[in-house]
């Protein structure tokens, strides 16, 4: 068994974490100042998203230096010394490689422009007018995939915005340029890298206008992806550490590919099928309530077809980029600590390594911002504008906004219920949330039975039963509506595992002999109720039953 089928991740946003020097902004020395906090919660590594120099256009995903530490959050020093507090606690770091494009203001971008042709092949520069991009792609952040560079007389490729340009990963250069960076930062001492949009480093060999998409179906899970990341991982020595990478519209035979342990590719993948089901017609800025069937569904073909496959997911509802579950999946008001706990008891009990995103653990909800200029994510004002220029009033396009953007989930991390919330002395980079206050960590700390007890359990019973970090696994009762159950197999051992996402209660028929089970666990922290072979769920009810033959 790999150790990392048992582990799980801690997710921390630096920027939104914990302010150390009274500037509002987060920094590594507040991660330092928090470790105990993490460890108590009993995860095995820290991902810690870009700290890395950077004009903050997308909030650290815009790079112009790999190798380096942006003032904003500290100074190398600050980092060596949270790699050796967090090792002395027994947690490893996990760094946030993004390697599909550098920032404008990277100095091989710089020197592209200043005309050096070997840096121009850095990058996708394409001869062209001023008024013809090359191809009709669509960046990802709205409008074109193309910008045009006076300077040069060229347009060059961002897939994401315009100050993100992308890396030419068919250039042998670019690939040992990269492979220097995970080797400076394994001498720091790192031994764990997640990769960002990684499934998009290999473009096709033909340049090409998509007549019926966007033309991401062109340098999805490209070309030479594969050989790409082999190359990566086999000079760098990374099969020895734990990987992921995020999938960026990929399938799930790709991710076999990348995870699967004989490919020497990665750990495990992430994707996004999942976080998909509320958007209408396949729009994430058309709401519609959340299609729990296509849920259902979804889990069952990825969590299946990876354990039939050897392939292994990385598991989870947010990140940085995502709303906050408990108000996207659950009923963040009336049934709170009901649905947050319902919703990690789902995801941790399935099969793969569970992330956990900061303040997901204390259930802290969107942040239900009410004007334009609270928020600060660059993708969400662009669409502010591109909505309200289609016509959407401004009341349809901020609840719009309230629902999808990004900053819901980078309001800061809620360590207390002062009116800073215990982030900063400060004014915050960005305001609070408007949300649950009562989600906060000192609070919860001294409650045995709130939602950050719970995901405590949660992780501990993972490292406890191997059911859970090994068994098998199959999806049952494929007509309830609004409820999703699964069971897990390993030896002895069955775990039965049956959640309702519904505000009104559900009833399953039992296998019989779950009439013997134990209850393992319940969001309502009280026995599972069973009437002869039948199963009440209460609303938001999560509820693990386990069976020892």
């Amino acid at each position: 068994m790999a150790a990392f089928h048992e582990q799980a991740v801690y997710q921390v946003y630096p920027k939104s974490f914990r302010d150390s020097n009274g500037d509002g902004v987060g920094d590594l020395r507040g991660v330092t100042e928090k470790l105990d906090y993490i460890r108590a919660l009993g995860v095995d590594y820290i991902w810690l998203t870009p700290f890395f120099p950077s004009p903050q256009r997308d909030n650290g995903y815009d790079v112009s230096d790999y190798c380096a530490v942006d003032p904003l959050f500290g100074t190398m020093a600050d980092m060596e010394e949270l790699l050796r507090e967090a090792k002395a606690r027994g947690i490893g770091l996990m760094l946030d490689m993004v390697f599909n494009h550098t920032s404008t203001a990277h100095e091989w971008f710089q020197r592209a422009l200043a005309g050096e042709k070997r840096f121009q092949d850095y990058y996708f520069f394409r001869d062209g007018a001023p008024d013809a991009p090359p191809t009709n792609w669509q960046s990802k952040f709205g409008g074109s995939a193309w910008a045009y560079a006076p300077e040069v007389g060229k347009w060059y490729l961002h897939l994401f915005d315009v100050t993100q340009a992308d890396l030419n990963w068919e250039n042998p250069a670019v690939r040992e340029e990269l492979k220097n960076v995970i080797r400076f930062w394994q001498g720091k001492g790192v031994r764990a890298f997640r990769f960002d949009v990684v499934n998009l480093i290999s473009k096709p060999d033909v340049w090409q206008d998509d007549l019926i998409g966007d033309g991401r179906r062109f340098y999805t899970d490209g070309p030479r992806v594969h050989e790409h990341i082999q190359e990566l991982v086999r000079d760098t020595g990374l099969t020895e550490a734990v990987t992921v990478g995020e999938m960026s519209s990929t399938s799930l035979a790709h991710c076999v590919r990348y995870t699967k342990p004989e490919n020497k590719e990665l750990s495990m993948s992430f994707s996004f099928h999942h976080l998909k089901v509320d958007y209408k017609d396949g729009d994430k800025w058309q709401l519609q309530p959340p299609d729990l069937g296509q849920l259902r569904q979804l889990f069952e073909a990825w969590q299946t077809g990876m354990a039939r496959e050897g392939g292994w997911n990385a598991l989870f509802w947010c990140n940085h980029d995502q709303p906050r579950v408990v108000s996207r999946l659950g009923d963040d008001r009336r049934y709170w600590k009901e649905s947050a706990k319902m919703l990690a008891m789902c995801l941790h009990l399935m099969r793969g390594t569970p992330y956990i995103y900061q303040g997901e653990e204390l259930g802290m909800s969107n942040a239900y911002f009410d004007a334009l200029e609270d928020y600060r994510d660059v993708e969400s004002v662009n669409y502010y504008h591109i909505l309200a220029s289609s016509g959407l009033s401004h009341e349809d396009v901020m609840a719009r906004l309230q629902a999808r953007s990004r900053d819901n989930s980078r309001t800061p991390m809620q360590w207390n219920a002062e009116p800073g919330a215990g982030f900063s002395d400060a004014e915050p980079w960005i305001p609070l949330g408007h949300g649950r206050m009562e989600a906060n960590a000192e609070t919860e700390a001294q409650d045995p039975l709130s939602i950050l007890s719970f995901y405590r359990r949660l992780i501990s019973l993972r490292k406890a039963r191997p059911v859970i970090s090994e068994g098998d696994i199959r999806f049952l009762y494929p007509d309830a509506q609004d409820v999703i159950a699964y069971q897990r197999g390993l030896g002895k051992e069955t775990l039965l595992v049956a959640c309702n996402f519904a505000a009104e209660e559900k009833t399953l028929s039992l296998p019989d002999a779950f009439t013997k089970a134990s209850a393992l666990l319940d969001s309502y922290e009280q026995a599972p109720e069973i009437d002869g072979t039948r199963l009440r769920l209460k609303p938001y009810e999560g509820a693990a039953l386990l069976l020892v033959q």
